[in-house]
Parts: C-alpha cells; structure tokens; sequence
C-alpha cells in the first residue's frame, strides 16, 4: 500500500519519531499507519532498554493534591532539555494524578504506560523514580511546595486543626525543608550507627588537638557530646531554627503556632523529594 507525505506527517506528529523512522515504519507497514505506530513503539521500547543504565539526573517533582489527598512524584530523564520539554512536563503531571488516583506510592504498569507514551520521542532513559500518597486527617492542614526549579518538593501535615492560620505555617514548614534539606526529622529519627560513627570522628579530632588532650576526661565527654547534639540539631528538621524566625526552632514555632489557634500542634506526614537523592 502507497503512503504519502500527508501520512508521513501525520505518524510524525502522533509519536514524535523522526521522519526517517516514520518513512522506513510506513514502509515496512505497507502504509498502514497504525501498524507503523506499532512497529515504532515496539523498536523504541526495545531501545531504551539498551538505555536504562544510563544516568538519569534530570527530571522533575510534581505534586497533586484532590481534596484529603496529595500525591508527589519525582521522574527521572537523562537531560535538562527533556525535562523542560511540554510532553516530558504532561507525563510526570500524568504519573502524579495516576499517583492520586490509586492512592498509594506504588509505581503500577500505568505510570510504565504514561511514560512509554513518550519514550520514541524522546529516546532517553525516563522513569517514575519514586512517588508518594498522603492522606489528610480531618483535624490536619497541609502545606505543598515545589521549588522553581522543580527539582524540590515538599508536603507537611500539621495536626490538631484545619484553619488557614495553620495551612500557612504548614506552607513555610514546607519552604524550610526545601531551603534546608535536612538528613532526618527528629532525633529519633537518626541511625545509632552514625551517631556512633561521628563520635569516633570527632574523638579522633579532639585527641589531635594539644589543649583538648590536659582536659579532665569528664570535661571532654562533655564536649563531645555537645558536638553531637549541635551535629543532630543542624540535621533534624524539628530542631532546626525556622526559616522564618531563625530565634526559634521548628518545634518551637509549632508550639507557638498551636498556641495562637487553641490547639495542641502535631506533625504529621513529612515528605521531601530531591531530585536524584
């Protein structure tokens, strides 16, 4: 069957393929255009499987959220370009309402679909890489934030009321993680094995320094253990100073924020994405 420039154009436009690709999937199609949109899907995913150990440290992070629900997802490319590119950016709003839908963090075979869709145009390693559903109780507010850039997101719960007072406190929770990253959320949070490892580090630091050494031992059990507790103070959200009041932590700024709205405060689910960590 004869094909024209008309279909070429037309298979082009449906899969992003080049024009080479299209005239030679027409071809081997005889004109048929929907086989042809087969026979390029078919050699696009068999060649990006040649492509999934290459690095994929662009992307983006979106986040959704419908009523008591957010959803945030983090996908995958190889480059910068892809992921300012309009299709790349509709597929990872696509995974994060897929995300929303189920109701869970599980990455399904329709998240693979969506970004196979995509994937003969872009001929890159894409991927949802993670993906997160939270669900907000009644009594909880929840701040979103997703950083100009893209590259960061975060959702804070805050229970113990729903009020838009909260809301916004919640919002800057949201900016502090972006802006601070921190390792964990409180101290509880934090592996005994690197606590004990940053203890050797800094007992070795302190037996090298000359005035430490003629201190009573008493006296430099105290200081490592102060080293310790500032070390978990710099990482841990909660202990923190906020990010809009550094003469106050995060913990502390809850308090006084449950306290103005008449309400004991709680965090609830924290998450941060980071692209790539």
């Amino acid at each position: 069957m004869a094909f024209t420039a008309a279909d070429v154009k037309a298979l082009r436009e449906s899969t992003g393929a080049g024009m080479l690709d299209c005239k030679k999937a027409l071809q081997e199609a005889d004109g048929n255009i929907a086989e042809a949109e087969k026979i390029l899907k078919e050699k696009g995913l068999a060649a990006m499987a040649k492509r999934t150990d290459r690095a994929a440290g662009e992307g983006r992070i979106v986040i959704k959220q419908d009523g008591n629900k957010v959803a945030m997802v983090e996908v995958v490319c190889e480059t910068d370009f892809v992921a300012n590119n309009p299709d790349f950016v509709a597929v990872a709003e696509k995974a994060a309402e897929i995300t929303l839908k189920n109701g869970s963090g599980e990455i399904t075979d329709e998240h693979k679909a969506a970004i196979d869709a995509v994937l003969i145009k872009f001929r890159e390693n894409i991927s949802v890489r993670r993906a997160e559903c939270i669900e907000v109780p009644a009594n909880a507010s929840v701040g979103t934030y997703v950083h100009s850039d893209n590259k960061t997101g975060a959702v804070v719960v805050v229970e113990g009321v729903a009020s838009d007072e909260v809301k916004a406190f919640a919002k800057d929770c949201c900016l502090h993680l972006a802006a601070f990253t921190p390792s964990y959320i409180t101290k509880a949070d934090v592996p005994q094995t690197f606590i004990d490892e940053q203890k050797e580090i800094f007992a070795a630091q302190m037996a090298a320094d000359e005035k430490m050494a003629s201190k009573p031992q008493n006296v430099k059990d105290g200081i490592l253990q102060g080293k310790i507790n500032k070390l978990l103070a710099e990482n841990c959200f909660v202990d923190q100073a906020f990010v809009k009041d550094d003469k106050v932590t995060v913990a502390k700024k809850l308090e006084e924020v449950g306290k103005a709205a008449g309400s004991k405060l709680s965090f609830g689910k924290i998450a941060l994405f980071v692209l790539g960590k």
